[in-house]
C-alpha cells in the first residue's frame, strides 16, 4: 500500500505543478472566477502559505528559480500581499484588538441569520455561502464581492463578515482576512471602499451571473478611530534562550529553528480558548497540518491549549517560534502572565527585514 503524502509534500507538489504552467497568464486571468471545480487560473496555495507549510518566501524564491521576475512579477506581488498585512498588523496590534473584541452578539439580527445561511436572495452571494462553508475557500476576486455586498447591499459590519470568513476559511488569519475586510469597508484606506458592481461579477464569473442588484453608489464606512504605528521591538529574536520551544498553527516550515531543541511543543489551540470559535472543518484541517509537522520533527510533541498551563507552570521561560497577532498570540499572552512564564519569541530573518516598510504602502515592500 503506498504511504498516504502529507500537507508538506502535497503543498509542494501543488506549487510545483502551477509553476509548471504558463505563469504569465497569471495576471491576465487571476480575476476569473470559473467556480470551485476550475481553478486552474489560480494557485490555490492560500490554505498552505496562511499555515507557513509553504512560507511565502519559499514560494517566491522557488518562482524565480523557474520565472524571470517580468514574468510572474503579479503573482510575486500577491504573495506578497500576505508578508505586508502582517507587517503592517505587527506595527497596529490595536486594529486586531479592536476587531476581536467587537460586540458581535449585539449584532444579532434577521439579516445576518439570512446572510451566514445563504438565504438573501441574491443568487450569487448565497451561492458563495454555500461554498463557503462547503469547501472552506472562495476565489479571492469572490471574496472582495462577497465583503462588498455584506457591508454595502445587507447593511451589515465588516467586523462581522471578517468573523464568518475567520469561521469557516481553511486560510483565514488575522492579517489578511482583517485588513481585507477594513479595506472593503473604506476604513483601511480612509475614505476609499470597494463596490460590488453587477456588470463586473457577470464579468469575471463567465456570465453566470445575471440580474444581480446591489447598492453600487454607498458611501464608505467612517471610522474616526486613529491607530498609532508602534515600532516593533523583538530583542535576542535569532538567539535561543530556552531548552524548549513553541510552535503554533501559523509558521509550520521553520524546521530549521526547531532542529536546534530537544524539546518541541507543537500548539494546538481549541475553540475553549479562541474567542472566534472556528467550524469543524476549518479545525480539522489545522488538527491535521500539526500532526503532520509534528510526525515530521524528531521529539517534537503535540499538546492541547488546554494542557498549556501546567507546561508554562513548570518552567520561567520558553522559546516561541513567533506566531503573529491572532488568537495564537493574544492566548499564549494571557497564559503566560497567568502563570509568569517568559515568552521568548524567535522571528524569521526575513520577516523583521520586510516588516519595516510594512508602516505605509505596499509598493515600498515590493521596491
Amino acid at each position: 500500500m503506498m504511504k498516504k503524502k502529507d500537507f508538506f509534500e502535497v503543498a509542494n507538489e501543488q506549487l510545483i505543478t502551477f509553476l509548471a504552467k504558463d505563469v504569465g497568464d497569471y495576471g491576465r486571468l487571476r480575476n476569473f472566477d470559473f467556480g470551485p471545480t476550475n481553478r486552474q487560473n489560480v494557485s490555490c496555495l492560500s490554505r498552505y502559505i496562511s499555515h507557513r507549510v509553504l512560507s511565502e518566501y519559499q514560494v517566491v524564491s522557488k518562482t524565480l528559480e523557474l520565472w524571470p521576475l517580468k514574468t510572474v512579477e503579479k503573482f510575486v506581488q500577491e504573495v506578497f500581499w500576505r508578508v505586508y498585512w502582517k507587517g503592517w498588523l505587527e506595527h497596529r496590534p490595536s486594529v486586531w484588538n479592536d476587531f476581536i473584541n467587537y460586540d458581535f452578539e449585539n449584532e444579532r439580527s434577521c439579516t445576518l441569520q439570512k446572510a451566514v445561511s445563504g438565504r438573501t436572495g441574491i443568487d450569487c452571494f448565497d451561492t458563495w455561502v454555500n461554498e463557503l462553508k462547503s469547501k472552506n475557500y472562495l476565489h479571492n476576486h469572490t471574496r472582495m464581492w462577497f465583503a462588498s455586498i455584506w457591508v454595502f447591499t445587507l447593511g451589515l459590519s465588516w467586523q462581522s463578515g471578517a468573523k464568518f470568513f475567520l469561521e469557516h476559511l481553511s486560510d483565514g488569519d488575522a492579517a489578511s482576512n482583517t485588513l481585507g475586510w477594513r479595506w472593503v469597508a473604506g476604513v483601511q484606506t480612509k475614505g476609499k471602499n470597494y463596490l460590488a458592481r453587477a456588470s463586473n461579477i457577470n464579468k469575471f464569473t463567465g456570465g453566470r451571473y445575471k440580474h444581480i442588484h446591489l447598492n453600487e453608489n454607498a458611501e464608505p464606512i467612517y471610522d474616526e478611530k486613529v491607530h498609532e504605528i508602534q515600532s516593533l521591538q523583538f530583542p535576542d529574536s535569532q538567539v535561543k534562550r530556552a531548552g524548549a520551544v513553541l510552535i503554533c498553527d501559523s509558521d509550520l516550515s521553520n524546521f530549521k529553528v526547531c532542529n536546534n531543541y530537544k524539546e518541541v511543543l507543537v500548539l494546538e489551540l481549541n475553540n475553549d480558548n479562541r474567542k472566534i470559535k472556528l467550524s469543524q472543518p476549518v479545525l480539522n484541517f489545522k488538527s491535521n497540518i500539526l500532526r503532520n509537522f509534528q510526525k515530521r520533527v524528531d521529539g517534537a510533541c503535540l499538546v492541547d491549549s488546554s494542557d498549556i498551563g501546567s507546561i508554562f507552570s513548570q518552567r520561567d521561560q520558553i522559546d516561541v517560534l513567533y506566531p503573529c497577532i491572532g488568537e495564537n498570540y493574544d492566548f499564549l499572552k494571557r497564559s503566560s502572565a497567568h502563570h509568569q512564564c517568559r515568552l521568548h519569541f524567535r522571528l524569521r530573518s526575513e520577516d523583521i527585514y520586510s516588516w519595516q516598510f510594512a508602516k505605509k504602502g505596499f509598493f515600498k515592500l515590493t521596491e
